[in-house]
């Protein structure tokens, strides 16, 4: 079995070829790899009863529960709007990501602000999210559910986000200043909007919960773009990160060949 020395988390759907088309198989395989984590995005829109299941084979494997989303949308401006409907369903869905998180031991869920309004000026957005995501943190707060920020690229995969920076991120944070919000530092949108990794992962680094992995150009595993990761996981690591490192990537090659790849190329960037 490889021993990383990072929690590089992968998701359902990354090993099926390898594995099968089951869920706990999936999880199986990777704990034979050597993956000690997972992420699931989708996992609020599975059966209670999968979920359960999920958690328990979790448990029994010894991975840590990575994100899965809790509350975000591409289409519309909700936690920079000033509509009190919107911002309402917002709450409701961090209330249900808490009963979630419970069910499957997640510590962290991914919030994504939404777009932003091109009714209001810049500072009112910053405020309203602001002020949304104080009351969202007294929701996560007694359970010590994390919610984690996500800033994506707007140049490439989408286009009208609200949150697309880390120092942006950054600030947010700091000003709701709660330990239920912290960012989700996506390494692949990151290399998009601003590049400079490393230092602005200095710059972030007591408001970061967790991380997330891509190469660029074309969102697959390391080795297959531009990012030095061997660099970025060993100055991850060197700062005693114990987090976990989801794997939010599509793999290069089709197949269980593109499979291994994708395991290879994770053990190649980890030899540090």
């Amino acid at each position: 079995m490889n021993q990383f020395k990072l929690r590089y988390a992968p998701h359902f759907g990354m090993f099926k070829h390898s594995a099968g088309e089951d869920l706990v198989d999936q999880l199986r395989f990777a704990a034979e790899q050597g993956f000690t984590a997972w992420e699931d995005n989708g996992m609020p829109n599975r059966d209670i009863e999968i979920q359960e299941k999920v958690a328990e084979a979790m448990v029994e494997l010894d991975m840590l529960m990575g994100v899965f989303v809790a509350t975000g949308s591409f289409k519309e401006a909700t936690m920079a709007s000033d509509d009190q409907d919107i911002r309402d369903r917002v709450l409701e869905d961090i209330r249900n990501a808490v009963d979630i998180a419970k069910r499957v031991n997640a510590k962290w869920c991914t919030v994504v602000p939404g777009l932003f309004d091109m009714k209001l000026a810049w500072d009112y957005q910053t405020a309203n999210v602001i002020e949304l995501l104080k009351r969202a943190s007294e929701i996560c707060e007694p359970s010590g559910l994390v919610m984690v920020l996500e800033p994506l690229n707007r140049l490439i995969n989408h286009p009208g986000v609200f949150l697309a920076e880390s120092p942006q991120a950054y600030q947010i944070c700091k000003a709701v200043d709660s330990p239920s919000c912290k960012i989700l530092f996506d390494i692949y949108h990151q290399q998009i909007t601003e590049g400079n990794l490393i230092p602005n992962i200095d710059r972030c680094w007591d408001e970061i919960g967790v991380f997330q992995i891509g190469d660029t150009p074309g969102r697959k595993e390391p080795t297959t773009g531009e990012i030095n990761y061997k660099n970025v996981f060993k100055h991850i690591h060197d700062k005693g990160w114990t987090g976990t490192m989801g794997m939010e990537h599509g793999n290069s090659r089709p197949g269980a060949e593109g499979e291994q790849a994708v395991i290879d190329a994770y053990i190649e960037c980890d030899n540090f």
